[in-house]
């Protein structure tokens, strides 16, 4: 056996039990860590794969930004454990189906008639000066040009539908007018007044 598929044999290990082990923990902070590390584990085996653009956005883009946010609502909800017990009990059935269906489509998909080594070979290994990034550069802005910017007009319109459902047309808050502090004028910047000093009389 190879050092290459040592390494591959390590890396599957542990995605695999840290996959479980998010699963099956019970302390949300710790599926969380759990699951970063089944994100590293990816990361490396898609770097054996020579893809180490993709290993490198899933580390930056999920376990640098998603997993820090899902820490921080984690830890900023507080939910009280029984309340998760419960609710985990009455979606339990829910969550068995939708497992096995997403088991089932898996082991379809990615049987070993589509992905075996008999229909796939092993992918070839290219000099040191090859760079994947141009590689997928050039499939995404040639071949696949429309479809990614077809995604990038749909994500543009999430962001201007989600701006919309949380904007607030609140009159109760202060709002300056950029037009009236631009169009303003000396003499109306100061008022003076005079103020009489009351008599003794009036005292």
């Amino acid at each position: 056996m190879e050092s290459e598929q040592i390494i591959f044999y390590i890396l599957s290990f542990w995605f695999v039990a840290s996959s479980f082990l998010m699963i099956f923990s019970r302390n949300a902070a710790k599926a969380v860590l759990f699951l970063v590390l089944a994100f590293f584990s990816a990361a490396s085996i898609w770097i054996l794969l020579e893809a180490e653009f993709l290993a490198i956005t899933l580390i930056l883009v999920y376990v640098g930004a998603v997993m820090v946010l899902f820490l921080f609502v984690i830890k900023m909800l507080n939910i009280d454990k029984s309340t998760l017990r419960a609710k985990f009990t009455g979606y339990l059935p829910l969550g068995l189906i939708v497992a096995a269906i997403i088991v089932a489509e898996m082991s379809l998909v990615l049987g070993a008639n589509q992905f075996g080594l008999d229909v796939f070979s092993s992918p070839t290994r290219h000099d040191a000066d090859y760079s994947n990034i141009t590689v997928l550069a050039m499939q995404l802005y040639t071949t696949y040009v429309y479809p990614f910017e077809l995604a990038a007009v749909l994500l543009l319109i999430a962001i201007i539908a989600a701006i919309t459902l949380v904007y607030r047309n609140d009159t109760s808050h202060k709002k300056q007018s950029i037009s009236e502090q631009v169009n303003v004028q000396a003499k109306d910047r100061v008022r003076l007044v005079s103020i009489t000093s009351p008599s003794k009389e009036d005292k």
